[in-house]
């Protein structure tokens, strides 16, 4: 251990002529890095800080590659970037405030691992290769961005040594560029945030039926007809006008940028093209494709299309044809060839591949299928790749080719499938759809964006299971990673990828990297408020969702209002204030529910111990207006299941509002409804273009009473309760955005009505109503 008593050293600069880096005293007590994802051994020094000011130097020592220069250049340009520090490369032999020490024979843990000491020789982070020096890299700049850092101001960094490794060694996203697409620079900007949170897998799933987004030279129709869709619903806002195809694709220039970016960070891009389902704008393209020889459109549903390839020699071909260029492009060990979902009743309707499936003397298409899958897969082992696929075969109970990587997905039942996988001797990539599919809906705020149910919740994610109950330790060897999926269907920006990421991937990245006997949810919230800070100098636009502060308010007998104030995870100060002011880091603290006279307005917003913000300010009026109103996200669904959260039509001003509509279920329902004595209802209603392909069959169709228009009817208590109001909505267009609606209630609202119903009445497939805000007056 270092000495405690007080040292400094300069290193000279002749043309600064300033001292560069010095240690000094430290505070008494032991410094505890804010660091994720948490390394596999942290062992702070109890006393000694390096000083690190402007100007220092940074210097590499054992190896001379290109790797390493450009590890080097990049933790330059982010501590400038980010900490506002302008490093320099130090002269050969001349002290440097961080060195990294490359070499074959380090005493580090693989090549991923590395050691860092923080002494009197500065920072020196210890690694076997140039990978391990990046992530080394990485957690030197997490111990340069501390809670308190300021920009551009010297920075302290305590003493002590890390050890550190990853568990695993797939540690991924899976980004959806079919559905909704990105931008080549908006894909590079998330690698490289998915770097610095030491994630180093990127699945691009890059073909599906909403779009086929992969250049094949030999079926150049797969990108002139198959990336190309109507613009229904929000699409036109992305495409420039309804009349306007969403048409997007990837060049293979973009594409080689792409993955020579991820390489330098580290991240290995796996192309997706998802086989024989996912797969109508391929037969779009090229009709022979498919079963029926008929050509559907581009799909412009969300979904399970029943769209399937052709399970024949001459699909095959194209196949082969479709991997040839992936693997040209695509550098990566591993293909994807999807595998998931696919509806089998075209396979089931056709006499050809019925006859096919039994002169292969396969008892189901599940098995044919699986033999399908099996051609693709030796096609790829026999030119030096490693197929990945999903898990749906196997929980059919079919098995999958033997070469096949398994990404489960299917995580219910204390992940059977999975284990089912590990049994079949594969390897596994866990990602379950509960809790590491970050498209779901983050909470139940009333403002949180759009997406689909259950939640996935920022402790969802950190507490997933990896390994599955009942595997023995060989078979647990098997679970080579952890994915999360950023699928698209309604992520229409990059914004919107940035809040369904961020901060739920700190999360995934630490129960990929970090070991086992790490895993401390307490520990991890401490954390995070430090990595926030870096997230918000990065400029990423991350959810608040896990730290914004719902209100829960009520009215005493003798009129005052209580307001009650929490947040999702229960952590941070909730400060708040009462005098119209914003509330900052010196604001009131929240410590019990507040009781406030009519007339105020309670604004809140989480903070950490340092003062960083963690939420974006919310507020409340406490008055009749709030009692006596609903946002419809405030609403309950009338089947009692969670609902999706749809993004409506795109307003002149101001956001885009959000909906919460259980699809296909125009129907929600307000307990504990206090409204005695009102007479009139106010609603604002949109009509939302219907796009959810097989759910079609689940539509709850209410019959209008006594006009073919569609309608709002409020009833008490239940919805075959006393109808309080009907409020006619016309020939609403899907899409064109939302409507108000006041009528006259039949009676002023009785002291015996302790609940509403509120439906829309017509078929929810020729467009689905969604209700903004219900309000009563007197």
């Amino acid at each position: 251990m270092p000495s405690s008593r007080n040292r400094s050293f300069a290193i000279a600069c002749a043309t600064m002529g300033m001292a560069l880096l010095t240690a000094g005293a430290s505070a008494a007590s032991a410094p505890v890095w804010s660091l994720l994802p948490m390394p596999a051994v942290v062992k702070p020094a109890g006393s000694g800080t390096v000083d690190i000011r402007d100007g220092a130097g940074v210097a590499v020592r054992g190896t001379s590659d290109a790797a390493m220069a450009a590890v080097v250049d990049n933790f330059l340009q982010r501590v400038a970037s980010v900490r506002g520090l302008r490093l320099r490369k130090a002269a050969n032999g001349e002290p440097a405030a961080v060195t990294f020490d490359v070499r074959p024979d380090a005493a580090v843990v693989g090549e991923e691992g590395y050691a860092i000491a923080v002494g009197e020789r500065g920072i020196v982070v210890r690694a076997r290769t140039a990978r391990g020096a990046f992530y080394g890299s990485v957690t030197a700049w997490q111990l340069l961005t501390q809670p308190g850092w300021t920009r551009g101001a010297e920075a302290h960094v305590p003493y002590g040594d890390i050890e550190d490794y990853p568990r695993f060694a797939w540690r991924a996203l899976l980004l959806d560029s079919s559905r909704h697409y990105q931008s080549a620079d908006e894909i590079k900007r998330l690698i490289d945030w998915m770097s610095l949170d030491k994630l180093n897998v990127l699945v691009w799933h890059i073909t599906d039926d909403q779009g086929w987004r992969l250049p094949v030279p030999r079926s150049p129709e797969l990108t002139t007809k198959g990336a190309c869709r109507d613009a229904v619903g929000n699409d036109s806002e992305v495409s420039g006008g309804r009349a306007k195809p969403y048409c997007k694709v990837y060049t293979a220039e973009e594409i080689r940028d792409i993955v020579r970016y991820a390489a330098e960070r580290y991240v290995e891009i796996v192309p997706e093209i998802d086989l024989p389902g996912h797969s109508q704008a391929a037969i779009a393209a090229y009709p022979w494709l498919g079963v029926t020889g008929r050509r559907p459109p581009v799909w412009t549903d969300w979904g399970v299309s029943p769209w399937l390839l052709n399970p024949n020699a001459k699909t095959l071909r194209f196949v082969d044809d479709v991997m040839d260029e992936a693997m040209r492009l695509f550098p990566s060990r591993y293909i994807s060839i999807g595998g998931d979902e696919a509806d089998k009743q075209q396979w089931n309707a056709s006499p050809e591949v019925n006859a096919q499936m039994k002169a292969l003397k396969l008892a189901n298409m599940d098995e044919l299928q699986g033999w399908f899958m099996q051609q693709v897969a030796t096609y790829l082992v026999e030119h030096g790749r490693t197929p990945v696929g999903w898990d749906d075969e196997v929980a059919a109970g079919v098995a999958l080719p033997k070469s096949q990587v398994v990404m489960s997905w299917h995580g219910d039942h204390d992940e059977r499938v999975a284990l089912a996988a590990l049994r079949q001797g594969h390897d596994v990539v866990m990602t379950p759809q509960e809790s590491l599919y970050f498209d779901h809906l983050q909470s139940g705020n009333p403002d949180e964006w759009a997406g689909p149910p259950p939640e996935v919740t920022l402790r969802q994610v950190y507490d997933t299971q990896i390994v599955p109950p009942g595997s023995s330790p060989d078979e647990a060897k098997h679970i080579v990673g952890v994915q999360a999926g950023l699928w698209s269907e309604q992520m229409l920006t990059f914004a919107h990828m940035q809040h369904a990421a961020f901060p739920r991937i700190a999360a995934l990245a630490e129960r990929a990297w970090s070991p086992p006997g790490s895993h401390d949810w307490n520990g991890f919230l401490a954390r995070l408020p430090a990595e926030i800070g870096r997230y918000r100098a990065l400029g990423i636009a991350f959810a608040d969702s896990a730290f914004a502060s719902t209100f829960e308010v009520s009215r005493d007998a003798d009129g005052a209002f209580r307001v009650a104030l929490a947040n999702q995870v229960r952590a941070g100060d909730i400060r708040y204030t009462t005098d119209g002011t914003e509330p900052v880091a010196a604001s009131a603290v929240y410590t019990q529910p507040l009781t406030l006279p009519a007339g105020s307005i309670v604004r809140a917003a989480t903070f950490a111990a340092d003062g960083g913000a963690l939420s974006a300010v919310r507020s409340t009026s406490l008055d009749d207006a709030t009692l006596w109103s609903r946002v419809g996200t405030a609403l309950e669904t009338c089947s009692g299941e969670p609902p999706s959260r749809l993004q409506g039509a795109a307003p002149a001003h101001g956001p885009s509002p959000v909906y919460a509509v259980e699809i296909g279920n125009a129907c929600w329902m307000w307990p504990a409804a206090h409204l005695q004595g009102a007479r009139r209802v106010v609603v604002t209603a949109e009509k939302l273009p219907w796009r959810y392909g097989d759910e079609a069959r689940g539509a709850v169709v209410r019959a209008a009473g006594g006009d073919d228009d569609d309608a709002i009817e409020v009833h008490a208590n239940r919805c075959d309760g006393p109808r309080l109001a009907t409020l006619p909505l016309g020939h609403a267009l899907s899409g064109a955005g939302a409507v108000r609606r006041e009528a006259k209630l039949a009676a002023p609202v009785a002291g015996d009505v302790r609940a509403l119903c509120v439906f829309a009445t017509g078929d929810p497939r020729q467009g689905q109503w969604a209700i903004g805000k219900l309000s009563f007056l007197k």
